[in-house]
């Protein structure tokens, strides 16, 4: 199981996301709202992932590696499908 989270996260970043929020109560502990689950699934779901593991394995504090993980959840949710989407374009 330890495993196949990451994997899961990487390909299907929102699939996973109703899975944790159906299966375990991580969500309330990361977040103090529920709007901000909700907005990251619709809009940055690997930051969303990213703000979540940092914050419950961190005791909520964001430091260290956690801010590089954040980071590139970012970049990679503002820009990671760019290159995907413009070969598509141009296959069209």
């Amino acid at each position: 199981m330890g495993c196949i989270l990451p994997i899961i996260s990487l390909f299907m970043p929102r699939v996973l996301m109703i899975f944790i929020a159906l299966l375990t109560n991580w969500f309330n502990q990361a977040f103090d709202s529920k709007l901000w689950p909700i907005l990251g699934f619709l809009f940055m779901p690997y930051t969303t992932l990213a703000w979540m593991a940092a914050m419950l394995n961190n005791q909520h504090q964001m430091s260290g590696p956690w801010i590089i993980l954040l980071i590139v959840a970012v970049l990679l949710d503002l820009g990671g499908q760019s290159r995907y989407t413009r070969r598509r374009r141009e296959l069209r």
